[in-house]
């Protein structure tokens, strides 16, 4: 990463938004996204003994995605549509993906679901990733391509390449990568990756502005 790019980032963020991320101007694009709230939906709907009942996990994933501001409208109402269809068998697979994701063999669990919504044409990434960034928001990340690629261009971020098709190695890649530019800005651990990267995607914003300022 070019970490002179990330602390003038971080500079100028501060200058902006005195406080950083407890500015209030801050504190109310969280309060909009409702962050707080989904994490605690999330940690509810997904706890362990939830996923003795498989219909019960994909009702939860549907309003998850659904509630979510973090999704576009149009990725929603076709996840939404495309629940009703599932069978039991495939119902299974998306509980057992998620499980697995969250509580034992992440690659596997994220091929699972990935594999499952291939067949659908609805293996996008923001749906994957909504889910286990809202459970554990300090460490996973939500993956939104153009933001991301954005990111990794900009701050020159090493290892990993952009993959249209969703995959676990890009996943894992990307959020090491984010865990390290949290630390080092001497951001906690148990800082929240969706706003982190939301400052990362203000900051490409902003140079994207001025880019274009110059060459008017």
């Amino acid at each position: 990463m070019n970490k002179t790019k990330l602390k003038e980032a971080e500079e100028k963020f501060n200058i902006m938004y005195p406080g950083g991320f407890s500015n209030p101007e801050m504190l109310a694009i969280a309060k909009k996204h409702k962050i707080e709230k989904m994490h605690q939906l999330a940690k509810e709907s997904f706890a362990v003994e939830q996923f003795e009942d498989d219909d019960k996990i994909v009702e939860a994933i549907g309003k998850i995605v659904s509630k979510s501001s973090l999704v576009s409208v149009f990725e929603k109402v076709k996840f939404r549509d495309l629940l009703p269809a599932f069978n039991e068998n495939e119902k299974e697979r998306l509980s057992k993906g998620l499980r697995e994701f969250l509580y034992g063999d992440q690659e596997l669990g994220f091929e699972l679901m990935t594999g499952l919504l291939e067949e659908y044409k609805m293996a996008k990434w923001p749906i994957l990733t909504v889910c286990p960034y809202y459970f554990r928001p300090d460490t996973e990340v939500l993956i939104k391509p153009t933001t991301v690629k954005g990111t990794i261009e900009y701050f020159e971020l090493e290892g990993v390449k952009y993959s249209p098709r969703p995959n676990f190695e890009f996943y894992r890649g990307y959020r090491d990568q984010i865990n390290k530019m949290k630390k080092a800005l001497g951001l906690s651990a148990d800082s929240d990756n969706g706003a982190f990267c939301g400052f990362l995607m203000m900051s490409l914003e902003k140079n994207n502005h001025g880019e274009l300022n110059k060459r008017k």
